[in-house]
């Protein structure tokens, strides 16, 4: 009888298992017929209900397998918009290199950094140089109340080219004005003489080394940006400047190579005496 009474409740064991086993395939199938918030939220739910480390799931609903790519896609971005970041060494790097330059191109016109009234003014920023040349009345780079480069002007503008061509500069050139200019004719400006001399650099740079694409803007402003604490009519305002920005192949030559920039002895360019005349 003991044997028969537990043989007859096998059935129930049976039966409950089935009854289990149709459950869980009903909650299955309600589950996935649900929309796609509860489906994420249902999938998160088994994935961690205690706050569990796992990572992803491996049931039938792979909705979360978007959000988990997602975050996953954005933290790969994140670290290679990381890794083409500049790091610290190589933002000291790059310094050094622009500093070499512009050390360099003062050595190769003999000018003395220190001067007061320096004809040139070279400025290392955050991604390139900014080179001021003066049109003083010393050391004029233009011929008075024209746009017809001096030979100190050739000379400088042909150092220029082949420092710009050689690092592979990207370049804007502004031209500035004193003012109360006295021009001879009524009918041309200073925003006509300091955009046409701004214009002479340009072809100049171009007719010595620089390919024209190089250049990205020329422009002229009259005496309407005066240097900081000068007198509009200071001749020190009477200036063009270079704005030379680094490019890849500029850093490819000059930061991934070591930062090496020896300048090319004076001899090695044509001197400016000697170099053909140019008239814009």
């Amino acid at each position: 009888m003991a044997a028969g009474g537990g043989g007859g409740g096998a059935w129930k064991v049976a039966y409950a298992d089935f009854v289990t086993a149709m459950m869980a395939l009903f909650m299955v199938l309600w589950i996935s017929a649900q929309d796609k918030k509860i489906l994420i939220a249902t999938s998160k739910y088994f994935q961690n209900p205690f706050s569990s480390p796992m990572e992803d799931h491996s049931g039938i609903m792979p909705f979360n397998d978007a959000s988990q790519e997602s975050s996953s896609k954005k933290k790969s971005d994140d670290d290679a918009s990381g890794a083409d970041r500049p790091s610290n060494q190589d933002k000291q790097i790059q310094l050094r290199f622009l500093n070499s330059v512009a050390a360099d191109f003062y050595r190769l016109l003999h000018l003395d950094q220190n001067l007061d009234q320096k004809p040139i003014d070279v400025q290392v920023t955050s991604d390139g140089l900014r080179i001021t040349v003066f049109d003083r009345a010393k050391r004029p780079i233009f011929v008075n109340g024209t746009i017809e480069l001096t030979e100190w002007g050739r000379f400088v503008l042909q150092s220029l080219a082949w420092m710009i061509d050689r690092y592979h500069f990207r370049v804007t050139i502004d031209g500035h004005t004193a003012g109360e200019l006295a021009l001879k004719r009524e009918d041309y400006s200073s925003w006509e003489l300091s955009a046409d001399r701004a214009n002479a650099a340009r072809r100049s740079l171009v007719f010595y080394a620089v390919e024209a694409e190089q250049i990205e803007r020329v422009t002229g402003y009259a005496d309407t940006r005066p240097l900081e604490g000068e007198a509009l009519a200071s001749e020190a305002n009477q200036r063009i400047t270079l704005s030379l920005t680094l490019t890849a192949k500029s850093r490819e030559k000059g930061i991934v190579t070591g930062a090496s920039a020896a300048a090319a002895p004076v001899a090695q360019s044509t001197p400016a005496s000697t170099a053909p005349a140019l008239h814009p």
